[in-house]
Parts: structure tokens; C-alpha cells; sequence
């Protein structure tokens, strides 16, 4: 289906075994999350990655399996579906798109390396008056006699406190805003001048506050060249775009999995609740948006694997799918609470975790109005 080889068909299979064998059931998801509490859980990350699932699309010579975007969009919309706590993942792999294209070869042998071995890290871009507005970007790096140190705060910076580095971007330039002047580092998560302090969110334990004060890198700390990692950024976020796409799917599917098994054991007035034709046309129109959504990721995965079209088409493409996606996820969720009732807000169920969970991904990764800002951009509207 979709156009998926026998082999990424057996990659998904793989992965969906793994996740059931380690975490399929309630008791043992709940032992590794803290009850719901944890998004990620380091020892299953680790066994995750001795498997080569998480360097899937990490190129052999750095300790990966070389698959393609293809393959890292199946493992995410499994990871996601089998609620997985690997929440880490998704940044480590934001980070390698980074390395693998602008890195040095003695740092994407460091990094990208790490990342297969399970290492987690993190990428900061956002600070408390600088969320989707990054030309605001406040956090100082000044030039030493051997390096650069920085100073300032980064927030909303996923996965941190799980990170061992931290890539970080802060101002080199004289600019005081703007795009331009904007550099990218790599820093210890543990080094001095880092404190790293956690959010409260409702969906848990997820992001963090970054403070830096005073941070001594050396040279060799920029990722890229000193003063364009806009560009830089803004040439991996189709990637980051559809990594969280391919999340997207899996919790949607997720979701709409567990409805359908209430509807088809719940009975009311002497029926099952899914006998309804209320609740059938409901769960029709849900089927139907999933599938598109589906059918939407695959085939810009494939425009963005393939090269397909212009750097526009696949910038606009990518936006498409993210807003698409996370909005039927959200969607799918509200409805599963709404025909559970009482049920569905509970906790017990699990279907108002599916919805807190589905919240912040239209928010992360570039809101979805900023991604229809771009979308309309893209049109020619200005």
C-alpha cells in the first residue's frame, strides 16, 4: 500500500513487534511512564535503539541502517501508534537532519553515532519573546580569544533534560534582530552555565526551560557556518515537518483504534453504541479523514524522498501535511471523548490522554497558523 517495498513493509511489521513486545500492554506502558507521567523512558529508548530503528535513516558510515525518509516516517507513525514512550526520538532526529547536512565529518562521526547508540539530544530555537517570531532571538554568543560563550534563555525545548547536547542558536551578529546573524551550536547538556528546568504541561514531562549563563564552546562548537543558521533551519524542517506528520498518523490511528473497540463492546438502550447510525456516520467521516491524511503524508514523503517538484512544492507540501494531519489527529481524539462520555474523560480509558497528547503538535514544529502563513505564501498571497 502506498507504494511501500516488501522490506519497509517488513521494517514496519518489525517495529509494531517490538513496540507490542515491549510495551503493548497497560501494566507494562504504565511501569515505564510513571502511570502517564513520563514521555520517555531512557532504558526503552536504548533497547529501541540496539535494534538499528533509531539511526533507521541514519547513513551506515555514522552507524546507521541507511534507510530513507520512508523508512523514518513508518517507524514514527508506529512508534506514535504503539504509544511508545520515546518521545526523545523525535528531537534526536531533528538534530541528525541537522548534522547530517551541515555538520563537520568530525562531528557527524561524534553525533550521528551517539544518536544510533541511543543517545538523545535536543534542538533550542524558541525563548520566551522569541517563539514563532525567531528573527527575536535574544541569546547572546560573544566571541573569546579560543571560542564563543553564550548567553541567555531558550524555552519550549523538547526532551531536554533526557539530552546529553544541546544544539543551541543564539546571535553572533551586531543585528539585534533579524534572521541573519543567527548561529548554531552544539553544547554539552551537563556543561557549566547550563541549567536545564523542566515545564509543567498537560501532557507531562516534555519540554524545558534552557537557561545559559556564561557557557565557554570552543570554535568547533558551530554547526554550519557562523551567522546562517536560519538557512540552515529552514532547510531541515521539511523532514521535522514530516516526522511530525508521520506522528500525526500513528496517534490518530491509535485513537480511532480504541474507539472503535468501545463502540463495539459498549451497549446502551440493549445494543452495542456503534449499532447507531448517529455514532456510524460519525466514525465513517473520521475513517475517511484518517485515510486522506494517510494517503496526504505518504505521497509528500515521497515527493520529498524522490526530490519531486520545486524547493517550494515541497516546503508547501510539507506544511499541507503537518496541518492536515495533527488537525484530524485532534479531531479524531475530541470526537473519541465525545462518544465515550463519561468514559472518554476518564482516565482509566485512556482516551483523554490521546487528546492532551493531541494538542501539542499543532503547536510544535511551527503552529499550524505559522504553517498557513507559509502555505498562503506559497500561493502568491502576500
Amino acid at each position: 500500500m502506498y507504494g511501500l517495498t516488501e522490506e519497509q513493509e517488513d521494517f514496519r511489521k518489525a517495529v509494531r513487534e517490538f513496540i507490542r513486545r515491549e510495551c503493548g500492554s497497560r501494566e507494562r506502558l504504565d511501569a515505564l511512564t510513571e502511570g502517564g507521567r513520563e514521555q520517555h523512558n531512557s532504558e526503552l529508548y536504548r533497547r529501541l535503539a540496539r535494534t538499528g530503528y533509531i539511526g533507521v535513516s541514519i547513513p551506515e558510515e555514522y552507524g546507521g541502517s541507511g534507510g530513507g525518509v520512508t523508512e523514518q516516517v513508518i517507524l514514527f507513525e508506529e512508534l506514535w501508534r504503539g504509544l511508545a514512550p520515546v518521545h526523545g526520538a523525535g528531537p534526536a532526529h531533528t538534530c541528525a537532519g541537522v548534522y547530517k547536512r551541515f555538520a563537520t565529518e568530525e562531528q557527524k562521526n561524534l553525533a550521528l553515532n551517539a544518536i544510533c547508540e541511543g543517545e538523545v539530544m535536543s534542538i533550542s530555537i524558541s525563548e520566551p519573546g522569541a517563539g514563532s517570531d525567531a528573527a527575536a532571538i535574544s541569546c547572546r554568543a560573544t566571541r573569546t580569544g579560543s571560542g564563543y560563550r553564550l548567553d541567555g534563555q531558550k524555552t519550549w525545548c523538547s526532551d531536554a533534560q533526557f539530552a546529553t547536547r544541546l544544539l543551541i542558536v543564539a546571535r553572533t551578529g551586531d543585528e539585534s534582530r533579524g534572521h541573519s546573524g543567527l548561529t548554531m551550536f552544539q553544547v554539552p547538556a551537563d556543561a557549566a552555565g547550563v541549567e536545564i528546568r523542566p515545564i509543567e504541561t498537560m501532557g507531562g514531562a516534555e519540554v524545558n526551560d534552557v537557561f545559559l549563563t556564561g557557557v565557554e564552546v570552543p570554535d568547533d562548537a558551530v554547526i554550519g557556518q557562523p551567522g546562517m543558521a536560519w538557512k540552515q533551519l529552514m532547510s531541515c524542517l521539511n523532514g521535522e515537518r514530516l516526522v511530525c506528520a508521520a506522528q500525526g498518523i500513528g496517534m490518530a490511528q491509535r485513537t480511532f483504534d480504541d474507539l472503535l473497540k468501545y463502540l463495539n463492546e459498549r451497549e446502551q438502550f440493549g445494543t452495542k453504541i456503534g449499532s447507531f447510525q448517529a455514532v456510524r456516520h460519525r466514525v465513517a467521516s473520521m475513517a475517511i479523514e484518517l485515510e486522506s491524511a494517510r494517503a496526504l503524508t505518504y505521497a509528500t514523503t515521497r515527493m520529498v524522498e524522490d526530490q519531486l517538484g520545486t524547493d517550494q512544492d515541497r516546503i508547501r507540501a510539507t506544511s499541507m501535511t503537518k496541518v492536515k494531519v495533527t488537525e484530524v489527529a485532534k479531531l479524531i481524539a475530541l470526537e473519541g471523548v465525545q462518544l465515550m462520555g463519561g468514559y472518554g474523560y476518564s482516565v482509566e480509558y485512556g482516551m483523554e490522554r490521546h487528546l492532551r497528547m493531541s494538542i501539542a503538535p499543532t503547536i510544535y514544529a511551527g503552529s499550524n497558523e505559522i504553517q498557513r502563513e507559509i502555505i498562503s505564501g506559497s500561493l502568491g498571497l502576500r
